[in-house]
């Protein structure tokens, strides 16, 4: 008996030191992201917004929390504190385009649509900032995505190496029960992305170089 008690006792640790750790991870990319997280309003001028995918509704427009990130990109560009838009979504299958629902949105909300730049390959958080930067050149960038979401963006965009600022969505004000599962589901997400940190792999397509952001940047005024 005393072989199982013990042994229940170490496993009863490891689960425990395994629920005090986990956390660590979120809260090191919120702290360490802090400086450069803001508001719609107080951001900084940065030459080029990277709207991060989040999904389509069946009818094939952008779910409700892409539509919210999308605003805030075409209220930055109308305030001229941003002069392109790269949406970086997930095209992976021909009936599913994201980045050309997101093009059409801002269109639609006043963006012009030589200002919009489209990254069919955007799989991932990370693979959406490495690919900006190795494969769009874009060295500084304002992110916008949820305030959940925020802190993770914002750090993996910085350690592709992407001097970058972001806005967050406050969703909570709209759907509560989802913004409580996306900050939940933010703690395993946060060791993911500490491994990408520390690993920095390729993304699933790491090339080749497109010109698509240094045209528009050239065009714009």
């Amino acid at each position: 008996m005393r072989g199982v008690w013990r042994k229940r006792r170490l496993w009863l640790a490891v689960v425990a030191g395994l629920v005090v750790l986990l956390p660590v991870p979120a809260v090191w990319m919120s702290v360490s992201t802090a400086g450069q997280r803001y508001s719609a309003d107080d951001v900084p001028h940065r030459p080029v917004t990277l709207v991060l995918g989040a999904g389509l509704e069946e009818d094939g427009t952008p779910s409700r929390f892409l539509a919210a990130r999308l605003d805030i990109a075409a209220e930055l560009h109308a305030a001229g504190k941003t002069r392109v838009v790269l949406v970086s979504g997930d095209n992976s299958a021909e009936s599913y385009d994201e980045t050309g629902a997101m093009r059409d949105y801002l269109v639609r909300a006043g963006v012009p649509g030589d200002r919009v730049v489209a990254d069919h390959a955007g799989f991932s958080t990370w693979e959406s900032c490495a690919r900006a930067r190795d494969v769009f050149g874009v060295d500084s960038a304002t992110v916008v995505t949820q305030r959940f979401h925020l802190p993770r963006a914002v750090r993996l965009c910085r350690t592709a190496g992407i001097d970058t600022v972001g806005v967050g969505d406050p969703s909570g004000q709209r759907r509560l029960p989802t913004t409580v599962y996306g900050y939940a589901r933010e703690i395993p997400a946060a060791v993911k992305a500490t491994a990408s940190v520390l690993l920095q792999p390729e993304p699933t397509f790491p090339g080749p170089e497109e010109d698509g952001v240094e045209d528009a940047l050239e065009s714009a005024p």
